[in-house]
């Protein structure tokens, strides 16, 4: 409940284009680790204990607001056991599905040009 109030709050001092594209699909799964996330759902990883694994460099707690923010805007979908254990298991939704392409894209230019661009330069830019 607070976030909503904190978020109602706040205005942006210059308003975002939501008629482009680029900005729309920025604000969706332009986040450091929601690619990452999109990835690991798509190769199998379904529980947040397997991503935490997987996506070594963040912390769960990030990675938990990123998977809700992405089940927030339907790109993911959140599944609890009814059982015991209780677990919880994310899927991609058809429209979470509709981005892969363009994640896969990504990842394939990352590593054609990874020899191109310096390790060194890399560790050093920031997300």
């Amino acid at each position: 409940m607070t976030n909503l109030f904190i978020s109602d709050m706040y205005q942006r001092k210059t308003p975002e284009d939501l008629q482009c594209g680029i900005t729309i699909a920025m604000k969706v799964f332009g986040a450091k680790w929601k690619p990452c996330l999109l990835d690991a759902i798509q190769r199998g990883f379904r529980r947040p204990s397997e991503m935490h694994r997987e996506i070594r460099g963040a912390t769960p707690r990030v990675l938990d607001m990123q998977l809700r923010e992405l089940e927030v805007s339907g790109i993911v979908e959140k599944r609890q056991s009814a059982g015991f254990p209780l677990y919880t298991e994310y899927t991609l939704t058809d429209i979470g599905r509709s981005i892969m392409p363009v994640i896969d894209r990504i990842n394939e230019w990352g590593l054609m040009h990874k020899e191109f661009l310096q390790e060194e330069d890399l560790q050093s830019m920031s997300l």
